[in-house]
């Protein structure tokens, strides 16, 4: 069972990412990663004023960003009673952002977000890219998981 719950803040986007998008790229991304217990993810899509300002409130960068995540197991590993589900954490996504680096990267919107979207899961899963290693890790997950989702899906 997985949880995956989407909300909307200042989003003025022609067509964002309906609800049952965002499940399907968060469950294959938890799929590619070996995740197989019960969670739950927070997935909000946002403008570059409220991204700006999580940014800097959070990570003291004075800017819009694409993506951020805020894992809630970070650190010790939290035990939780049997049928209980992980409470994985947020992710963020500024929309206009993705859109701009869509066609800086010559991709459809469709695969920023989701490249997005599975870079921000991969991090509440504890995936980082500090070093060429983990970089590589990362990537191999990402690259997996869009491929498993398919260039149609891919495509709005």
């Amino acid at each position: 069972m997985m949880d995956i719950s989407v909300a909307h803040e200042g989003v003025d986007e022609d067509e964002p990412p309906s609800c049952d998008w965002i499940e399907r790229v968060v469950r294959c991304t938890l799929h590619s990663a070996s995740v197989e217990t019960p969670c739950e993810v927070s997935v909000l899509l946002t403008d570059d004023r409220k991204m700006q300002e999580l940014n800097r409130d959070y990570r003291g960068q004075d800017r819009s960003t694409d993506v951020l995540s805020f894992a809630f197991e970070e650190g010790e590993a939290l035990v939780v009673p049997p049928g209980t589900p992980r409470v994985l954490g947020d992710v963020i996504l500024s929309l206009p952002t993705i859109r701009r680096q869509a066609s800086d990267h010559g991709q459809t919107f469709a695969r920023e977000c989701a490249w997005a979207l599975c870079h921000g899961t991969l991090h509440l899963l504890g995936y980082d890219h500090q070093t060429d290693g983990e970089e590589e890790a990362m990537r191999g997950v990402e690259n997996e998981v869009l491929r498993a989702l398919g260039e149609e899906f891919l495509r709005w």
